[in-house]
């Protein structure tokens, strides 16, 4: 698998992500090895997890997998704090006393004492960015963190934190911003891929597939083992089952089909060529869909289709 360097730092990543949103939780730890031994068997060496996903749960799991299924210095983890779930509903709070206590934790959760890469979940409003970003100066210098970047910010939010740093000698540099981005959702067209450009950060494409809907299995109905089925996840997928949604997906397995590819590997495609994309995030339910999205790298779309998706998708 091509490995592609972030920006102008020297974190190096496989151009495919594996997303372990699920792992603890409706993955289970055989499963997820399962799928951990093929990514790296397909030369993936980016791991992507969070502190709230599964409630810590994620992290645990990759923690088992360290020293059994893979050497620690072979694999490039990801983490992110400053997202929380509190007697159900999220709460976001990025204060420095907050995300150091939660990146502690998720270092005891995984067995390690560094993170490769340590990010900031999500902006927040109530929280000064520069006590947020004095956290990430902490992780930095003291190795707990190789490398920071952030989440699920907005062009302005992350060319602001991005340039904070950089003004500052001594202070730990954003290396990546990491975003939803597929052929449903391409808001950051418009403000971060060109802060990133400008910016020379790597960036991070959460959710290439559409949260799932451009894989075709909504085409006919909600499968009874799909996220939309979950209780937990159904609210995440029923954003994108609508009108518009629908044509870009029958124009993917249109594209599909005249290629003799699935409509996941042309939906990945555009993702992870697109330019100015580090890598892209994958999660699957199973070592079965994982394989098949791992497939995905055996192909490249023709510059016609991609500019039929790019129009269709607009």
């Amino acid at each position: 698998m091509e490995l592609r360097r972030a920006g102008s730092s020297g974190l190096t990543l496989s151009r495919l992500g594996l997303g372990t949103l699920t792992w603890g939780r409706d993955t289970d730890e055989h499963e997820a090895a399962d799928q951990c031994r093929a990514f790296l068997d397909a030369g993936g060496n980016f791991i992507d997890t969070a502190a709230m996903y599964g409630d810590g749960d994620s992290e645990r799991t990759i923690g088992g997998l360290i020293g059994t299924l893979f050497k620690r210095e072979d694999v490039v983890i990801a983490t992110k704090a400053g997202l929380l779930t509190t007697t159900g509903a999220r709460v976001i709070d990025t204060s420095r006393r907050s995300i150091i206590a939660e990146l502690d934790r998720s270092l005891a959760r995984l067995g390690t004492d560094y993170v490769d890469l340590w990010q900031i979940h999500t902006w927040d409003v109530n929280n000064p960015l520069d006590d947020t970003l004095s956290a990430l100066d902490y992780a930095y210098q003291s190795g707990k963190a190789r490398y920071v970047g952030v989440s699920n910010f907005s062009g302005w939010q992350s060319a602001r934190a991005i340039t904070r740093q950089e003004s500052h000698p001594g202070k730990a540099p954003i290396a990546t911003l990491q975003n939803e981005y597929s052929l449903l959702n391409r808001k950051i067209e418009n403000e971060v891929i060109p802060c990133a450009d400008s910016l020379n950060v790597g960036l991070l494409a959460w959710s290439p597939l559409g949260r799932g809907i451009l894989t075709g299995k909504y085409r006919n109905g909600t499968p009874s083992d799909s996220r939309a089925a979950s209780p937990h996840f159904a609210g995440f997928v029923e954003k994108y089952l609508n009108p518009r949604s629908a044509r870009i997906v029958e124009a993917v397995a249109v594209a599909a089909e005249g290629l003799g590819y699935s409509p996941l590997e042309v939906a990945l495609a555009w993702v992870r060529d697109a330019p100015f994309v580090t890598s892209a995030i994958v999660g699957a339910r199973t070592g079965a869909q994982l394989r098949g999205i791992l497939a995905s790298e055996e192909i490249s779309l023709p510059p016609i289709v991609r500019d039929v998706l790019d129009e269709i998708s607009a």
